[in-house]
């Protein structure tokens, strides 16, 4: 049996612990149990994403996201659903830059089954892979990308604001759905061989969380993951290291048949991980975190000029986070108009930073989400899987909030006058057209033909 360690959690998790322990071909696991309802979470990280892809052959790691639900070796068709949910529990998958994973909430007794289902597909899906799966899933994945990006509003907005934020030929230059041209151009070899150099268990962490008996769970695991054999092929992915700061704005006007108009802009920020993070995430949070942020309070109560506005972090490890800030515009109202005030504001926050009560409320809203996280088996599964992947230390996800509530007021300040500058940004401009014409509309396509989402599920 594997050998392990035990860390747990104090104050602020409840006292959730967590236990590591690695298998003979490089597999991480790790467990933490949960007696409060009859439900274990299994989740499965693989350390590849689109950053790992290169020219011309964008959207793999999606791709195969979809390739894991087409059968394995002991498991045809739509088999993993048939299986799972036959059995009461849930499933799904999702590609991001940084990972790509798999994940189960199934009833306690049928937590074998999870484990045996993702063991098939990480052991005999290079087996079972043939043209048929491949243009089947190539065929979804193309029309996942109609669906959801180029024919719905402001849906191409997240893959031109990377690809402005990332210079060319930057591993996150790309986002995880993939063009058009690079999913038609992809054979069944360059899939058989991002397979074998990427689902390999010394590649992957795997966490179960629930109501489990821990040295059960390890006696099947250790059943159906340990014979599966490492594979050292793997390349560190590209360097992502960038300035802090991009230098100068980036700017970009759209002309599409959207609703409103809408300002969006996307500064780089540290790197996940760091305190600086932490801070940036707190002055995002107190400027466009919800109803009671600067910018909704400007903007949609007080000059009516916008109906939403708000602010996201995009946390990456391998590059500059990104802030999002988000506007749709109320009415006529000029996007100048809107991005005067947006400035006005930032200029006002980076100058006299957070008030104690907006601090407060910052903290006490991350500390939420975190412990919303935390509170259910298959979040506390994925956080755990996360740190482990992206930073080596899956007990960094326990106490991740009191990392967040030592940030002082003075360290969100800083971060907002270091980080939240025009010439930080890349800025998006959508102006409505009532209809185009045809050579217009060919031009317009064109422009869209780059990559996608992040997180994409199926």
């Amino acid at each position: 049996m594997p050998m392990g360690h035990t860390a747990t959690a104090q104050a602020g998790s409840g006292g959730l612990t967590a236990t590591e322990h690695r298998l003979a071909n490089g597999l991480r696991v790790v467990l933490s149990e949960d007696h409060l309802t009859p439900v274990a979470a299994v989740c499965l990280w693989y350390d590849v994403g689109s950053r790992h892809e290169v020219k011309g052959r964008t959207g793999l790691a999606h791709l195969f996201e979809h390739l894991m639900f087409q059968g394995s070796g002991q498991v045809k068709g739509n088999g993993h659903f048939e299986l799972v949910q036959g059995a009461g529990g849930s499933l799904n998958g999702t590609t991001s830059f940084e990972r790509t994973n798999y994940f189960e909430t199934m009833p306690t007794h049928q937590l074998e089954l999870a484990l045996w289902l993702e063991a098939d597909r990480m052991g005999s899906l290079l087996a079972e892979l043939d043209e048929e799966s491949m243009e089947n899933q190539r065929d979804v994945v193309k029309n996942e990308r109609r669906q959801r990006y180029d024919n719905v509003p402001y849906g191409t907005a997240f893959e031109r604001l990377t690809a402005l934020a990332y210079p060319e030929g930057h591993p996150y230059h790309h986002t995880p759905i993939g063009s058009m041209a690079d999913l038609d151009a992809a054979t069944l070899e360059d899939a058989r061989a991002f397979f074998r150099t990427y689902y390999a268990p010394n590649n992957a962490v795997l966490s179960v969380v629930g109501d489990i008996d821990p040295e059960q769970t390890l006696a099947w695991i250790e059943k159906y993951f340990g014979t599966i054999p490492s594979h050292d092929g793997k390349l560190p992915p590209r360097d992502g290291a960038l300035p802090e700061v991009i230098g100068g704005e980036l700017r970009e006007e759209v002309r599409e048949e959207v609703p409103a108009r809408a300002l969006m802009a996307a500064y780089r920020l540290p790197h996940d991980g760091t305190r600086e993070c932490d801070a940036a995430d707190l002055a995002l949070t107190v400027l466009g975190g919800g109803e009671s942020s600067r910018l909704h309070n400007r903007l949609v109560r007080r000059d009516r000029t916008a109906v939403a506005a708000g602010f996201g972090l995009l946390r990456l490890a391998g590059a500059p986070s990104l802030g999002w800030l988000d506007v749709k515009t109320s009415g006529g109202v000029e996007v100048a108009q809107i991005e005067a005030a947006v400035d006005e504001e930032l200029a006002r926050f980076a100058e006299e930073g957070p008030s104690p009560e907006e601090m407060e409320r910052a903290q006490a809203q991350l500390e939420r989400e975190w412990l919303d996280r935390l509170g259910t088996v298959a979040g506390r599964a994925d956080e755990l899987c996360r740190f482990a992947v992206l930073f080596g230390d899956p007990q960094l996800a326990l106490t991740a909030v009191h990392r967040v509530l030592d940030v002082t007021a003075e360290e969100v300040k800083a971060a907002a006058r270091a980080q939240l500058r025009p010439d930080n940004r890349a800025v998006l401009v959508y102006e409505p057209v009532e209809s185009v014409e045809p050579a217009e509309e060919a031009e317009a396509g064109a422009a869209n033909d780059t990559d996608a989402h992040e997180g994409a599920d199926k």
